[in-house]
Formats: structure tokens, sequence, C-alpha cells
């Protein structure tokens, strides 16, 4: 039995998230549900990373089994045959048997997109925050060089049950882009569940000057979730890459 790993893309708008739940529409579902086609038996997937409702992915990847013998350019054209149009498979490759994407991965990226202007894009409104007021670039910059490097990131997380908060944060990038985008670029072994969604918050309050950059580390330090701004919306943020 071979196993793969598939490098994917969606469009979250119409998904309650990446993992399986009853009754509504989710990534894994549509996925498993696109293998169990093409096997003629139910496939459980792995993935890298899950990702919360209305959150896109530019190279999320998957791995699953195999149980008929097909080779990687098949099983890609299968996929991408039997799958909604808001979901497509990249590439396709044969891993080892034991391969698994969370456990293996070594580097996580996510890409956060901020349109800054005075009126919306209503074409723009599912895949970027819009946010009207000016925000100091240089100033977001350098409050996130307190986030990187390893911290208990409990004040920017939502915690789970038995979940160690501690992470590393190898890199924070914030650009300005054309067309008034601002990409906040986030780099990390892993992540707990809506840290970088917590990050980007705290991050635009800072950039509005209703904080000095300091504040984040005081925050950071103080490993109080209620202390840190409320979480930026779901629809501006993508993961964008993971390396193994």
């Amino acid at each position: 039995m071979k196993r793969f790993m598939a490098v994917i893309s969606y469009d979250g708008t119409n998904f309650f998230g990446f993992q399986s739940q009853p009754g509504v529409r989710t990534v894994q579902g549509v996925i498993e549900t696109a293998l169990e086609r093409i096997f003629k038996s139910r496939t459980t997937v792995l993935v890298s990373g899950r990702t919360d409702t209305g959150v896109h992915a530019i190279g999320q990847a998957i791995v699953f089994d195999s149980p008929i013998d097909i080779d990687e350019t098949s099983m890609k054209n299968a996929l991408n045959a039997n799958l909604p149009d808001d979901v497509y498979v990249k590439k396709v490759v044969e891993v080892d048997k034991n391969f698994h994407p969370r456990f293996e991965a070594k580097r996580r990226i996510y890409h956060y997109f901020i349109y800054n202007a005075p009126e919306p894009n209503l074409f723009l409104r599912n895949y970027t925050w819009w946010f009207p007021y000016k925000l100091d670039v240089e100033k977001m910059r350098q409050a996130a060089r307190y986030l990187e490097g390893e911290h208990d990131f409990r004040s920017f997380v939502k915690v789970e049950a038995n979940e160690s908060t501690v992470r590393t944060i190898y890199r924070i990038r914030i650009m300005r882009l054309r067309n008034r985008i601002i990409l906040i670029r986030v780099e990390g072994r892993s992540f707990a569940r809506r840290m970088v969604r917590n990050i980007v918050g705290a991050l635009v309050k800072v950039g509005t000057g209703q904080w000095e950059p300091e504040k984040l580390k005081e925050v950071l330090e103080a490993k109080n979730r209620s202390l840190a701004p409320a979480t930026a919306p779901a629809h501006g943020l993508y993961f964008y890459s993971v390396e193994f």
C-alpha cells in the first residue's frame, strides 16, 4: 500500500474549517468523499495543520494511504476530477509509510492580509480584513520582534485541554504591498489554535497607536488572554506553506 502526500489549496469561505464535523461542510470531508469515490472505500486523511472556519490555504499538506496501485500524476488528476472547485490539489508525491505531516513538519508559514483603505473593496471581503484606519507598519514591526523566539503564548491562544502554550516563532515580517494591502507573514514550527489571528489583532492595536510596541512584551509576559485584543477575522488568514 502506498502513502501519498498531497499539497492542496482551498478557498475557506464556504467551509466550516478543515476538520470533519457532522452535518457541516469541511475540507477534510470533501477530500475524504473524493477519495472514497476513487478507492471505493473510506480513507482518513492526516493533515499538517487544521484551519478554522473561513481560513484559506495555499500550501496545506495532507497524507493518505492508497489501497490501489496508482502513480503520483494519476492520483493528482483523479483527486482534482472528484473535488469541488474551491479545493485544488497542486502536487502529489509518494512518502514513507510512517510519514505524518503534523509531526514531521519543521516550519509552518501563515500569511495574513489586511486591506487598509477608507472604503471597502467588495471583491476582497472574503479574502482580506478590511481595516479603514491608518496603520503604522514600522511600529507594528517593532512590536513583532518581541514575539520572535520561544515563548509561552498563553496571552495569544485559545487554550485546548492539556495543551502546552509554549511555541517558537522564527520570524514575523510585515510588508505594505500594492493596492493598499498589508501582509503579515508569521513563520514558526507550530501554532496553537487562533494564535496567528490573535497576534495580528495585537499588532493592529499597535499600528493604530493605541498601544506602544513595548506593550506587546508586557502582554506576552503576563500569560493572560484577557489582556490581549480581540481575534482578527478568519477570512484574512492563509495557511501558506509547510516545510519538512
